[in-house]
């Protein structure tokens, strides 16, 4: 059934929803008193630059004040590290330790360990180097002393018996007296004598009024969160470097009395993480060799002070981990762990989006002002109008009108390619236009394979966009979004082919789908098949239902494709075609209601790139729909709420008013709702 132009503008206009209380950026930003970032007023303390993240905020500054723990769990780039290094700022300043390693005259492979105020370890070490200088002074002016005895005794002897050859000796002696001195002083890998292994190790070192320290130990390997002990070639010979020598301290003997970042904590062996929960509850932990074939690996020194506060960080499957096909779990924290968090610390779980509010908005040009900042290549301050198309893809980047992305990582990218692009250009300021072409330079991976899968697509003619045809939908995927820690999403258009035959089989048909599924794809084309009997009151086991998912070389997971599966399959079944100028997403629930989906807005700008006049959607999704303005006009938004709906929009040909009919007749309206516009209404 094909729509007059009055009625197309009444569906684009049913399509849009209800403009929120904050004007449109373009507006919006006139009104601001600024002219570019640089009247922008950047705070100092680290922690008030973070945005859109209060709770956590208010979170971590108790946590830094009390000493506790904390978790933050939430999507990569939403400024959890920046968090935890702002927590630095509420530490005391004045409980910083130098920590000093020492030999231990009863055990060398178990060097002692000393605090002392900070600033105080360098007295020590400098206290016993110069009197090891002396020691060593008095050792060399009494060697040469006796050296010259043993030449001035060969000389005297030589005179008084005429044999010079006591001459040669006498100095042959003195010259392998004074080697065997020298080896004796190598000892300690040239470090000036037996005396120089007195000479502590200075493990950590602090100026007294210096920042508590915050180490990034993400992907750390044992040795350098745990710390180690040096492997030593000159292990026999008396040549060997004394062990207080060669102890090296780790991340959590580095972070004492300051901050402790791990993300993706999950990725940490299991003896790590039991380490780390041992050095958490004791706040002393010793080091000793990671390697077992290091001579390192018989040395254990005393317990190092750890007394560190720990932000492990990660998404939620760095707490739960996952399950194998037989169901046994694997990866996520160690339970321990977690535990000891959570009883003395917080969990958090980190924003990725914030209202789109005055306020916010305002919150992102500060953002863009901190960016340009921090970035050390001195890139441009941006216009207004270049702000305005910032704010504006972080709108789309929430996937939900009314609200902002807190992605600011991805965000960030984004404004340092539109600075590099002004610099190259050898322009004062980042304009509107700088940034539109930063969009398609700072493409992430994802969005450039969409780019060529639907290039590819165009010149290979695996979908139509014009025409009717039987059991072929043009389905509407994603890639990247959360799945692949991403902030963007890239639409593609996915046909979906379905034919039914006679079953092979006399017993039961079979429903076939081909094309890569995961679990959740396989189990939604299974729904489809229970609501498919009861649209159209075929009993399908007398039929085998084929499925083709065209051109998903990647796989498909997810339920979004339901209902052009429906669609197609029911298109097959009843021989009516569907018109090739559409396209949809959206999920089906066993009821036959349409429910929403994920990346709504990048799957309608793929259906309008490749040239589609119409796009289906589930009404639910309609309020996440921000699409750039060039693709405002480009294509008619229809929102549904049931399968009916979607059959209505997308059959055409004359037999499609005799389905809807016999839908009419064989569905209670209570259940699944179907348009039927002036057919009679069952009772």
């Amino acid at each position: 059934m094909t729509k007059s132009p009055d009625e197309k503008m009444e569906s684009n206009e049913t399509a849009k929803p209800e403009s929120p209380d904050i004007p449109p950026v373009k507006e919006w930003i006139e009104e601001r008193d600024i002219n570019t970032t640089r009247d922008v007023e950047v705070p100092d303390n680290l922690m008030d630059q973070v945005i859109g993240q209060d709770e956590a905020v208010d979170v971590v500054k108790k946590a830094a004040k009390q000493h506790r723990h904390v978790m933050l769990i939430g999507p990569p780039g939403t400024g959890k590290s920046m968090l935890a290094q702002a927590m630095t700022d509420y530490l005391p300043k004045e409980e910083m330790e130098d920590v000093l390693c020492f030999p231990n005259e009863d055990d060398e492979n178990n060097p002692k360990v000393r605090t002392l105020p900070a600033g105080k370890g360098e007295d020590v070490v400098e206290s016993h180097r110069q009197e090891t200088m002396k020691r060593n002074k008095r050792k060399n002016q009494g060697m040469m002393i006796i050296l010259a005895l043993i030449v001035g005794s060969a000389i005297m002897l030589s005179i008084f018996t005429g044999d010079y050859m006591i001459v040669f000796f006498g100095i042959l002696a003195a010259a392998m007296l004074l080697i065997a001195l020298r080896a004796g002083t190598m000892r300690g890998m040239g470090g000036g004598g037996d005396e120089d292994r007195q000479i502590p190790n200075l493990l950590q070192s602090h100026e007294p009024t210096e920042q508590p320290p915050f180490l990034d130990a993400t992907g750390a390997q044992a040795g350098a969160l745990l710390g180690d002990v040096k492997h030593d070639p000159f292990q026999s010979g008396g040549l060997e470097t004394p062990a207080h020598h060669r102890v090296e301290t780790g991340a959590i003997h580095e972070a004492h009395k300051g901050v402790l970042f791990i993300d993706e904590i999950n990725m940490l062996k299991m003896t790590s993480q039991q380490s780390l929960l041992t050095a958490m509850q004791e706040k002393e932990f010793p080091i000793t060799g990671q390697s077992e074939r290091s001579s390192g690996a018989m040395v254990q020194s005393e317990p190092v002070p750890t007394d560190f506060i720990l932000v492990a960080a990660g998404n939620l499957d760095s707490v739960y981990g996952g399950r194998d096909e037989e169901g046994r779990p694997y990866g996520g924290m160690h339970p321990a762990l977690r535990s000891r968090i959570r009883g003395y610390g917080y969990e958090v779980y980190v924003n990725d989006t914030m209202d789109d509010t005055d306020e916010n908005r305002r919150k992102l040009i500060r953002f863009i002002a901190q960016e340009i900042e921090k970035d050390d290549s001195e890139i441009p301050h941006f216009t207004k109008e270049a702000i305005a198309e910032v704010i504006k893809e972080a709108q789309r980047r929430a996937d939900k009108r009314g609200e902002l992305t807190l992605r600011l990582r991805e965000l960030g990218g984004l404004i340092r390619v539109a600075g590099d692009i002004a610099m190259e250009e050898g322009v004062d300021y980042v304009r509107a236009e700088n940034v539109m072409r930063a969009k398609g330079v700072a493409k992430s991976l994802e969005q450039q394979v969409a780019d060529k899968y639907i290039q590819k697509r165009k010149e290979y003619s695996t979908y139509d966009t014009e025409g009717e045809t039987v059991g072929v939908v043009n389905g509407l995927a994603a890639l990247g979004g959360n799945q692949e820690g991403l902030a963007e999403h890239s639409g593609i258009v996915l046909p979906i082919v379905a034919e039914v035959t006679p079953a092979h089989s006399k017993d039961e048909g079979k429903v076939v789908a081909t094309g890569k599924l995961g679990e959740i794809a396989k189990e939604a084309v299974q729904n489809v098949s229970a609501l498919i009997k009861k649209y159209t009151g075929e009993d399908i086991s007398k039929y085998d239902v084929h499925i083709q998912f065209v051109g998903t070389q990647q796989g498909i997971e997810g339920d979004s494709a339901s209902i052009s599966v429906a669609a197609a399959v029911i298109s097959a079944l009843e021989g009516i075609p569907i018109d090739q100028k559409t396209s949809m997403t959206g999920s089906l629930s066993v009821r036959g209601q349409v429910l929403p989906v994920g990346a709504v807005t990048a799957k309608i700008e793929a259906a309008a790139e490749v040239g589609m006049e119409k796009v289906i959607i589930p009404k639910a999704n309609l309020q996440d729909v921000v699409l750039e303005d060039r693709y405002e006009d480009q294509i008619e938004i229809i929102p549904v709420e049931n399968l009916g709906e979607v059959l209505e929009h997308a059959l055409v040909g004359e037999n499609k008013e005799r389905l809807l009919d016999k839908l009419a007749k064989l569905l209670e309206i209570k259940s699944i709702p179907i348009p039927t516009g002036e057919k009679p209404t069952p009772q």
